[in-house]
Protein backbone atom coordinates (compact mmCIF):
# COMPACT_ATOMS: atom_id res chain seq x y z
CA UNK A 1 0.00 0.00 0.00
CA UNK A 2 1.12 3.50 -0.78
CA UNK A 3 1.06 5.85 2.15
CA UNK A 4 -1.37 8.67 1.62
CA UNK A 5 0.19 12.00 0.87
CA UNK A 6 0.07 14.35 3.81
CA UNK A 7 -0.78 17.90 2.85
CA UNK A 8 0.42 20.46 5.33
CA UNK A 9 -1.17 23.85 5.28
CA UNK A 10 0.97 26.92 6.00
CA UNK A 11 0.85 27.97 9.61
CA UNK A 12 -0.39 31.52 10.12
CA UNK A 13 1.19 33.11 13.16
CA UNK A 14 -1.05 35.33 15.23
CA UNK A 15 -0.45 39.06 15.30
CA UNK A 16 0.69 38.89 18.91
CA UNK A 17 3.77 36.83 18.00
CA UNK A 18 4.85 39.52 15.55
CA UNK A 19 4.51 42.23 18.16
CA UNK A 20 6.63 40.25 20.57
CA UNK A 21 9.60 40.66 18.27
CA UNK A 22 9.51 44.44 18.68
CA UNK A 23 11.46 45.76 21.67
CA UNK A 24 9.13 47.15 24.30
CA UNK A 25 6.00 45.58 22.83
CA UNK A 26 7.34 42.13 23.70
CA UNK A 27 7.48 43.08 27.37
CA UNK A 28 3.99 44.56 27.23
CA UNK A 29 2.72 41.38 25.55
CA UNK A 30 4.04 39.35 28.50
CA UNK A 31 1.76 41.24 30.88
CA UNK A 32 -1.99 41.15 31.36
CA UNK A 33 -4.78 42.84 33.24
CA UNK A 34 -3.93 45.48 35.81
CA UNK A 35 -0.21 44.79 35.42
CA UNK A 36 -0.37 45.67 31.71
CA UNK A 37 -2.42 48.79 32.38
CA UNK A 38 0.09 49.94 34.99
CA UNK A 39 3.06 49.32 32.72
CA UNK A 40 1.46 51.04 29.72
CA UNK A 41 0.41 54.03 31.83
CA UNK A 42 3.95 54.36 33.15
CA UNK A 43 5.43 54.08 29.65
CA UNK A 44 3.10 56.81 28.40
CA UNK A 45 4.17 59.15 31.20
CA UNK A 46 7.87 58.43 30.64
CA UNK A 47 7.46 58.84 26.89
CA UNK A 48 5.74 62.19 27.37
CA UNK A 49 8.48 63.26 29.78
CA UNK A 50 11.22 62.38 27.28
CA UNK A 51 9.32 64.07 24.43
CA UNK A 52 8.94 67.31 26.39
CA UNK A 53 12.59 67.23 27.45
CA UNK A 54 13.93 66.66 23.93
CA UNK A 55 11.74 69.28 22.25
CA UNK A 56 11.75 71.80 25.11
CA UNK A 57 12.99 74.77 23.00
CA UNK A 58 10.11 74.19 20.55
CA UNK A 59 7.39 73.59 23.15
CA UNK A 60 8.24 76.33 25.64
CA UNK A 61 6.54 79.67 24.88
CA UNK A 62 9.47 81.62 26.37
CA UNK A 63 13.08 81.09 27.38
CA UNK A 64 13.97 79.39 30.65
CA UNK A 65 15.04 82.67 32.27
CA UNK A 66 13.16 85.12 30.04
CA UNK A 67 11.45 87.95 31.92
CA UNK A 68 9.98 90.02 29.15
CA UNK A 69 9.21 90.49 25.46
CA UNK A 70 10.27 93.46 23.31
CA UNK A 71 11.50 95.41 26.30
CA UNK A 72 8.27 94.92 28.26
CA UNK A 73 8.80 92.88 31.44
CA UNK A 74 6.41 90.18 32.52
CA UNK A 75 4.35 90.99 35.62
CA UNK A 76 5.30 89.34 38.89
CA UNK A 77 2.98 86.63 40.19
CA UNK A 78 0.61 86.89 37.24
CA UNK A 79 -2.25 84.41 37.59
CA UNK A 80 -2.52 81.49 35.15
CA UNK A 81 -4.28 82.97 32.14
CA UNK A 82 -3.73 84.41 28.70
CA UNK A 83 -0.09 84.77 27.68
CA UNK A 84 1.04 82.86 30.77
CA UNK A 85 -1.01 79.68 30.97
CA UNK A 86 0.53 78.65 34.31
CA UNK A 87 1.25 82.14 35.58
CA UNK A 88 4.56 83.83 36.42
CA UNK A 89 6.92 83.62 39.40
CA UNK A 90 8.37 86.19 41.76
CA UNK A 91 11.24 86.61 39.28
CA UNK A 92 8.69 87.39 36.51
CA UNK A 93 9.55 84.12 34.74
CA UNK A 94 6.96 82.06 32.92
CA UNK A 95 6.12 79.00 35.05
CA UNK A 96 5.19 76.82 32.07
CA UNK A 97 8.50 77.51 30.33
CA UNK A 98 10.44 76.72 33.51
CA UNK A 99 8.55 73.44 33.85
CA UNK A 100 9.30 72.41 30.27
CA UNK A 101 13.00 73.28 30.45
CA UNK A 102 13.15 71.62 33.87
CA UNK A 103 12.25 68.33 32.17
CA UNK A 104 15.29 68.73 29.89
CA UNK A 105 17.57 69.36 32.88
CA UNK A 106 16.18 66.34 34.72
CA UNK A 107 16.62 64.09 31.67
CA UNK A 108 20.25 65.17 31.18
CA UNK A 109 21.09 64.57 34.84
CA UNK A 110 19.30 61.20 34.88
CA UNK A 111 20.98 59.98 31.71
CA UNK A 112 24.46 61.10 32.70
CA UNK A 113 24.22 59.76 36.26
CA UNK A 114 22.90 56.37 35.16
CA UNK A 115 25.56 55.96 32.48
CA UNK A 116 28.32 56.85 34.93
CA UNK A 117 26.85 54.51 37.55
CA UNK A 118 26.74 51.60 35.12
CA UNK A 119 30.29 52.16 33.85
CA UNK A 120 31.63 52.26 37.39
CA UNK A 121 29.41 49.93 39.43
CA UNK A 122 28.99 47.01 37.01
CA UNK A 123 32.71 46.39 36.22
CA UNK A 124 33.65 46.74 39.89
CA UNK A 125 30.94 44.26 40.84
CA UNK A 126 32.07 41.76 38.21
CA UNK A 127 35.73 41.97 39.20
CA UNK A 128 35.06 41.89 42.93
CA UNK A 129 32.68 38.93 42.74
CA UNK A 130 34.83 36.87 40.38
CA UNK A 131 38.32 37.49 41.75
CA UNK A 132 37.35 37.70 45.43
CA UNK A 133 40.04 37.53 48.10
CA UNK A 134 41.47 40.78 49.47
CA UNK A 135 40.25 42.93 46.58
CA UNK A 136 36.69 41.83 47.21
CA UNK A 137 36.95 42.65 50.92
CA UNK A 138 38.30 46.14 50.25
CA UNK A 139 35.68 47.00 47.63
CA UNK A 140 32.83 45.66 49.77
CA UNK A 141 34.07 47.71 52.72
CA UNK A 142 34.27 50.90 50.63
CA UNK A 143 30.84 50.38 49.06
CA UNK A 144 29.20 49.59 52.38
CA UNK A 145 30.73 52.74 53.86
CA UNK A 146 29.31 54.80 51.00
CA UNK A 147 25.94 53.07 51.30
CA UNK A 148 25.80 53.86 55.02
CA UNK A 149 25.81 57.62 54.40
CA UNK A 150 22.43 59.36 54.03
CA UNK A 151 21.98 59.65 50.28
CA UNK A 152 21.03 63.33 50.16
CA UNK A 153 23.84 64.34 52.54
CA UNK A 154 26.37 62.42 50.46
CA UNK A 155 25.03 64.05 47.29
CA UNK A 156 25.39 67.52 48.84
CA UNK A 157 29.00 66.89 49.85
CA UNK A 158 29.97 65.50 46.43
CA UNK A 159 28.14 68.32 44.63
CA UNK A 160 30.07 70.95 46.59
CA UNK A 161 33.39 69.23 45.89
CA UNK A 162 32.75 68.66 42.18
CA UNK A 163 31.09 71.99 41.38
CA UNK A 164 33.92 74.09 42.80
CA UNK A 165 31.96 77.30 42.25
CA UNK A 166 31.15 76.40 38.64
CA UNK A 167 27.92 78.09 37.54
CA UNK A 168 27.67 77.08 33.88
CA UNK A 169 24.91 74.82 32.63
CA UNK A 170 27.27 71.91 31.90
CA UNK A 171 29.13 72.34 35.17
CA UNK A 172 25.91 72.31 37.17
CA UNK A 173 24.49 69.31 35.34
CA UNK A 174 27.77 67.41 35.60
CA UNK A 175 28.20 68.09 39.32
CA UNK A 176 24.62 67.01 40.03
CA UNK A 177 25.07 63.86 37.93
CA UNK A 178 28.32 62.92 39.69
CA UNK A 179 26.70 63.53 43.09
CA UNK A 180 23.86 61.16 42.17
CA UNK A 181 26.30 58.64 40.66
CA UNK A 182 28.07 58.28 44.01
CA UNK A 183 24.72 57.23 45.50
CA UNK A 184 23.94 54.70 42.78
CA UNK A 185 27.32 52.99 42.34
CA UNK A 186 27.06 50.91 45.56
CA UNK A 187 23.65 49.61 44.46
CA UNK A 188 24.90 48.34 41.10
CA UNK A 189 28.06 47.00 42.70
CA UNK A 190 26.17 44.94 45.29
CA UNK A 191 23.66 43.51 42.81
CA UNK A 192 26.27 42.53 40.22
CA UNK A 193 28.79 41.30 42.80
CA UNK A 194 26.28 39.04 44.57
CA UNK A 195 25.06 37.60 41.26
CA UNK A 196 28.65 37.00 40.12
CA UNK A 197 29.51 35.15 43.34
CA UNK A 198 26.42 32.97 42.87
CA UNK A 199 27.24 31.82 39.33
CA UNK A 200 31.04 31.92 39.05
CA UNK A 201 31.24 28.20 39.89
CA UNK A 202 28.48 27.13 37.49
CA UNK A 203 29.45 24.34 35.05
CA UNK A 204 29.53 26.59 31.98
CA UNK A 205 31.89 29.02 33.75
CA UNK A 206 34.14 26.15 34.88
CA UNK A 207 34.15 24.79 31.33
CA UNK A 208 35.26 28.17 29.95
CA UNK A 209 37.95 28.39 32.61
CA UNK A 210 39.26 24.87 31.85
CA UNK A 211 39.30 25.58 28.11
CA UNK A 212 41.82 28.36 28.73
CA UNK A 213 39.59 31.42 28.39
CA UNK A 214 41.00 34.58 29.92
CA UNK A 215 39.43 36.25 32.92
CA UNK A 216 38.26 39.17 30.79
CA UNK A 217 36.59 36.84 28.29
CA UNK A 218 34.86 34.87 31.02
CA UNK A 219 33.55 38.05 32.64
CA UNK A 220 32.32 39.56 29.38
CA UNK A 221 31.09 36.50 27.47
CA UNK A 222 29.89 34.12 30.17
CA UNK A 223 29.04 36.07 33.33
CA UNK A 224 28.01 39.57 32.28
CA UNK A 225 24.85 38.53 30.43
CA UNK A 226 23.68 36.37 33.34
CA UNK A 227 24.16 38.92 36.12
CA UNK A 228 22.62 41.98 34.46
CA UNK A 229 19.06 40.72 33.99
CA UNK A 230 17.79 42.77 36.92
CA UNK A 231 19.57 45.97 35.89
CA UNK A 232 16.68 47.37 33.75
CA UNK A 233 14.45 47.38 36.83
CA UNK A 234 17.11 49.07 38.97
CA UNK A 235 17.84 51.64 36.25
CA UNK A 236 14.19 52.63 35.99
CA UNK A 237 13.69 52.93 39.73
CA UNK A 238 16.97 54.83 40.07
CA UNK A 239 15.71 57.27 37.45
CA UNK A 240 12.87 58.17 39.80
CA UNK A 241 15.30 58.46 42.71
CA UNK A 242 17.56 60.69 40.62
CA UNK A 243 14.72 63.14 40.03
CA UNK A 244 14.01 63.33 43.75
CA UNK A 245 17.69 63.77 44.62
CA UNK A 246 18.13 66.49 41.99
CA UNK A 247 15.04 68.26 43.30
CA UNK A 248 16.39 67.99 46.85
CA UNK A 249 19.73 69.49 45.82
CA UNK A 250 18.01 72.35 44.02
CA UNK A 251 15.60 72.96 46.90
CA UNK A 252 18.49 73.25 49.35
CA UNK A 253 20.44 75.55 47.07
CA UNK A 254 23.08 73.08 45.85
CA UNK A 255 21.64 72.60 42.40
CA UNK A 256 22.17 74.39 39.09
CA UNK A 257 22.39 78.14 38.55
CA UNK A 258 18.79 79.21 37.72
CA UNK A 259 19.86 81.45 34.83
CA UNK A 260 21.77 78.58 33.20
CA UNK A 261 19.19 75.78 33.45
CA UNK A 262 15.70 75.37 34.86
CA UNK A 263 15.35 73.05 37.83
CA UNK A 264 12.13 72.05 39.55
CA UNK A 265 13.59 71.87 43.06
CA UNK A 266 14.95 75.41 42.87
CA UNK A 267 11.57 76.70 41.68
CA UNK A 268 9.91 75.00 44.64
CA UNK A 269 12.32 76.72 47.00
CA UNK A 270 11.53 80.14 45.53
CA UNK A 271 7.80 79.40 45.84
CA UNK A 272 7.94 78.94 49.62
CA UNK A 273 7.38 82.64 50.26
CA UNK A 274 4.36 82.68 47.95
CA UNK A 275 2.35 80.11 49.89
CA UNK A 276 1.33 82.49 52.69
CA UNK A 277 0.13 85.07 50.16
CA UNK A 278 -2.24 82.72 48.35
CA UNK A 279 0.01 82.42 45.29
CA UNK A 280 -0.28 78.68 44.69
CA UNK A 281 0.73 78.21 41.05
CA UNK A 282 4.47 78.88 41.52
CA UNK A 283 4.79 75.81 43.76
CA UNK A 284 1.99 73.51 42.64
CA UNK A 285 3.02 73.09 39.01
CA UNK A 286 6.72 72.28 39.60
CA UNK A 287 5.57 69.87 42.31
CA UNK A 288 3.17 68.20 39.90
CA UNK A 289 6.00 67.84 37.37
CA UNK A 290 8.21 66.09 39.95
CA UNK A 291 5.44 63.78 41.15
CA UNK A 292 4.34 62.86 37.61
CA UNK A 293 7.86 62.04 36.39
CA UNK A 294 8.63 59.98 39.50
CA UNK A 295 5.28 58.17 39.24
CA UNK A 296 5.84 57.23 35.60
CA UNK A 297 9.31 55.80 36.19
CA UNK A 298 8.18 53.96 39.31
CA UNK A 299 5.28 52.34 37.47
CA UNK A 300 7.59 51.24 34.65
CA UNK A 301 10.08 49.86 37.15
CA UNK A 302 7.44 47.88 39.03
CA UNK A 303 6.01 46.59 35.76
CA UNK A 304 9.43 45.45 34.55
CA UNK A 305 10.04 43.79 37.89
CA UNK A 306 6.87 41.76 37.50
CA UNK A 307 7.99 40.61 34.04
CA UNK A 308 11.73 40.08 34.55
CA UNK A 309 11.76 38.75 38.12
CA UNK A 310 11.71 34.93 37.82
CA UNK A 311 10.17 34.48 41.29
CA UNK A 312 7.25 36.83 40.61
CA UNK A 313 6.80 35.37 37.12
CA UNK A 314 6.64 31.81 38.47
CA UNK A 315 4.14 32.80 41.14
CA UNK A 316 1.96 34.45 38.55
CA UNK A 317 2.14 31.37 36.30
CA UNK A 318 1.12 29.10 39.18
CA UNK A 319 -1.73 31.41 40.07
CA UNK A 320 -2.98 31.51 36.47
CA UNK A 321 -2.70 27.74 36.23
CA UNK A 322 -4.76 27.23 39.37
CA UNK A 323 -7.37 29.58 38.04
CA UNK A 324 -7.63 27.69 34.77
CA UNK A 325 -7.82 24.34 36.57
CA UNK A 326 -10.56 25.65 38.76
CA UNK A 327 -12.52 26.87 35.75
CA UNK A 328 -12.10 23.51 34.04
CA UNK A 329 -13.36 21.68 37.11
CA UNK A 330 -16.44 23.86 37.23
CA UNK A 331 -17.08 23.20 33.58
CA UNK A 332 -16.78 19.44 34.13
CA UNK A 333 -19.32 19.52 36.93
CA UNK A 334 -21.80 21.13 34.59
Amino acid sequence: MVAPEVVTEPVVLPAVSKRRGIPGLRIVAMTSGLQRATLVFGLVIVGLFVFVAVFAPLLAPYGLAQRGVDGVEFPQHAEPFGDHLLGTSVRSEDVLSRMIFGARTALMVIGLSLVLSLFVGVPLGLISGYIGRRLDKVLVLVMDAMYAFPSLLLAIVVSIVVAGGESSAFGGVFSAAVAITVIFVPQYFRVVRNATVAIKHEPYVDAARVSGASTARILVRHIFANVTQSLPVIITLNGAEAILTLAGLGFLGFGIEPTQAAEWGYDLNKALGDVGNGIWWTGVFPGIAIVTAVLGMTLVGEGLNEVLNPLLRSRRSVHDGNGKDGAGAEGGDD
